[in-house]
């Protein structure tokens, strides 16, 4: 299924404000984490965003890129305004189809399960002549996220947890409307820990106080290092939004230790916060490259922008490109280039360089050094003939055996040598960006003065 994906307004185009919110923020906010579940969960889905940043972008250029791309579907975020008693959550679709129409159908299965999460009054389903609903060759739908100059409407705006309710109630629908199919090992369990002792009663006492505030929780053994640990557990869930706002309860209780494990098999206590194993290199580039330069810059500020060419050819050959990035910044100390590779190479993964004396491989411009880091991805992850858009610019393609290591975590021992822990270190500084990319969505949600 493919899904053209529209967060409302943006850039010099602020649409409805009220409360100190602006409505381009909240519906950036929410398509994104509908993308990012999209992605993240389910086999088989294609998204593409008329904008992933504050960016201005025209009613046209939506619905053009929308038929261009001959989307199965176009679904359009947005929040509402009227004279600040108005609240609620309303939707539309075209007023020249009918209520029988393949469009109207869609429309009944989106509504049930984004009504069903939203917190909102029902204000119903209704037809208009919008841009985006009459120029659209598919299916199209436009939900009014609540009302954003209504005081009690944007206060929930302002959680995040409500946003990424809002964001699955539109995935839930989308699921059941398209028969989506989630992915084979999203059998996983997502497990709220709030807090590890080597003390037992202190975990009693952890445990104890959590269950006196209203969070069931329970004491539980687990061996780290041949070492006895006693872990609080604080919910299990499926979801991993669901347990990251459990976490946040937690920690409004003054517990800042809380974190997140991930239980593929439900009986493994001992897996990591993020599944490195099974993290593959092929799949798609959440992260804009805006938020990807935001990030190089947020530790070193002379740090070329590279955000755009990671995108542009990971996308291309299907790989990772925002991973790609992190382990970027990774061979280059956030392209400080303290090792052995000089910033004149715009070599940015290392290719080829092993000591001083060969400080391996150099590229005419940034662009193809990006190109070459890709394609030396590539390589690793698939056992597939190699695209043919673009020249062949990775001196050492052919010296890797093809499809060696199809995750990040497969790298050790092969890119970089001995490498033990490559592939986690790459991930970690992932999650990092991804982590500030999330500041960023929710400093733009505070914006006052705009």
């Amino acid at each position: 299924m493919k899904l053209y994906l529209d967060p409302g307004h943006g850039g010099s185009d602020t649409g409805a404000s009220g409360n100190g919110l602006l409505e381009k923020a909240v519906n950036l906010d929410i398509a994104l984490r509908i993308r990012n579940i999209l992605l993240n969960e389910y086999q088989n889905v294609e998204v593409r965003m008329s904008r992933r940043t504050d960016t201005t972008v025209s009613l046209t250029q939506r619905t053009n890129d929308a038929n261009q791309w001959n989307a199965d579907y176009f679904l359009s975020i947005h929040c509402n305004a009227y004279n600040g008693q108005a609240r609620g959550y309303e939707d539309y679709i075209h007023n020249s189809l009918s209520d029988s129409s393949q469009t109207a159908r869609l429309r009944e299965i989106m509504h049930k399960h984004i009504t069903s999460v939203n917190r909102l009054s029902t204000r119903g389903k209704k037809k208009a002549n919008f841009h985006v609903l009459r120029e659209t060759r598919m299916p199209a739908l436009l939900t009014e996220n609540g009302f954003i100059d209504n005081s009690s409407d944007a206060a929930i705006m302002r959680e995040s947890s409500w946003r990424q309710a809002v964001a699955r109630g539109h995935v839930n629908g989308l699921e059941e409307a398209f028969n989506l199919q989630q992915k084979q090992d999203y059998g996983t369990l997502y497990k709220v820990i709030a807090g590890s002792f080597e003390n037992r009663e202190h975990a009693d006492n952890r445990a104890a106080l959590l269950n006196d505030n209203g969070i069931e929780a329970f004491v539980v053994l687990t061996t780290i290092s041949d070492k006895i640990w006693y872990r609080v557990q604080a919910g299990s869930f499926k979801y991993r939004d669901n347990a990251e706002t459990r976490v946040e309860r937690i920690r409004q209780l003054g517990i800042e230790d809380a974190f997140i494990t991930i239980d593929q098999d439900q009986t493994n206590e001992d897996n990591q916060d993020v599944d490195e194993e099974n993290y593959s290199i092929l799949g798609d580039t959440i992260l804009s490259p805006q938020l990807l330069n935001q990030f190089a810059k947020s530790i070193h500020s002379g740090a070329p922008e590279l955000g755009y060419y990671y995108l542009k050819y990971g996308e291309y050959y299907g790989i990772r490109g925002d991973v790609a990035f992190a382990q970027a910044l990774h061979e280059t100390d956030f392209f400080r280039f303290t090792g052995v590779v000089k910033p004149e190479q715009n070599n940015f993964c290392g290719l080829g360089a092993t000591d001083r004396d060969n400080p391996g491989a150099s590229f005419d411009t940034p662009e193809e050094g990006v190109l070459a880091h890709i394609q030396h991805l590539y390589a690793y992850s698939s056992s597939s003939a190699l695209p043919d858009k673009y020249p062949l610019v990775d001196p050492r393609f052919q010296l890797v055996e093809r499809g060696s290591a199809t995750t990040w975590v497969g790298l050790n021992g092969k890119w970089a040598v001995p490498g033990d822990r490559y592939g986690q270190m790459i991930l970690n500084l992932y999650e990092r960006n991804v982590k500030a990319s999330q500041k960023t969505l929710e400093d733009l949600l505070e914006e006052i003065k705009a």
